[in-house]
């Protein structure tokens, strides 16, 4: 072979050699730039999704929310904000203040227990009651039952006081009543079902509005500042001319007909 072939054959390896490293060399630009948009992406989804949790978790909640809504007062109140719920006979010389909140299982036992001779009592006129609904359990337990309960309480109220009455015993009953701990009044299709056991609010559409539109929420969280003002620090608590009445422990709510008897009689005489 002459020297010249053999020139030429290196030469042209040489340039082949070239074309393939070039050839490699632009795989690896486009690889490397395929690469780097693809953080770019990552870190804007990132950065997004950061964005997105951060705008969510600094977003006020439902009852945070209410607040600055326009309050709707449930008919048969009275008060600035429509808190003052008494039922009773107008004659009736004295109230007596009840203090519960929605989730209580206290207030469950004394409804069960108590309940009926409340209502016989003001049925009959020996004096009128005023209701102040409270929601600290659900700071305490975290939830929203009892501003739900609350709320949809206050449905009931619009739709008159024994219905009222009824519903607030409805609720508070063996059969209904969850758990302290079970959220259950969180669930408007729960406090509907309960409903559903009380004549005047069985199948009423206004009434079921109301709960699921939260139309009484505001309302809720009012009656509920109004216990926290009241300097009552734990429920069920009852008080008559601004003395608490209570059992024979002397220190909380009468939890027994006969205890409860004893207590009212003494209130009345004062």
């Amino acid at each position: 072979m002459s020297k010249r072939n053999t020139q030429t054959a290196k030469t042209a390896a040489r340039e082949k050699l070239r074309q393939e490293r070039e050839r490699q060399a632009k795989r690896q630009k486009v690889k490397r730039q395929v690469i780097v948009a693809c953080s770019i992406v990552g870190v804007l989804a990132i950065a997004g999704g950061i964005g997105y949790a951060v705008v969510q978790a600094n977003k006020p909640d439902h009852w945070e929310a209410v607040a600055d809504e326009q309050l709707v007062k449930p008919a048969n109140t009275t008060g600035t904000d429509g808190t003052t719920v008494v039922i009773g006979e107008a004659d009736a010389k004295k109230t007596l203040e009840l203090y519960e909140d929605p989730r209580c299982p206290i207030c469950a036992q004394f409804e069960q227990t108590v309940g009926e001779t409340v209502a016989k009592d003001v049925e009959d006129g020996k004096y009128k009651i005023q209701f102040i609904g409270a929601t600290f359990l659900d700071g305490n337990l975290t939830g929203e039952g009892s501003k739900n309960a609350l709320s949809a309480l206050g449905a009931a109220l619009n739709v008159g006081p024994e219905a009222f009455l009824d519903y607030k015993a409805a609720l508070y009953s063996a059969k209904w009543h969850p758990e302290e701990t079970d959220d259950k009044f969180k669930d408007d299709a729960y406090l509907i079902k309960v409903a559903d056991t009380v004549d005047a609010l069985k199948g009423n559409k206004e009434f079921q509005a109301a709960v699921k539109d939260g139309t009484y929420d505001k309302w809720a969280l009012e009656m509920s500042a109004e216990f926290d003002k009241s300097g009552v620090s734990g429920t069920p608590s009852l008080k008559m001319d601004g003395k608490t009445l209570t059992g024979s422990d002397g220190k909380n709510a009468p939890m027994t007909v006969a205890e409860f008897k004893t207590a009212i009689d003494a209130a009345l005489k004062a």
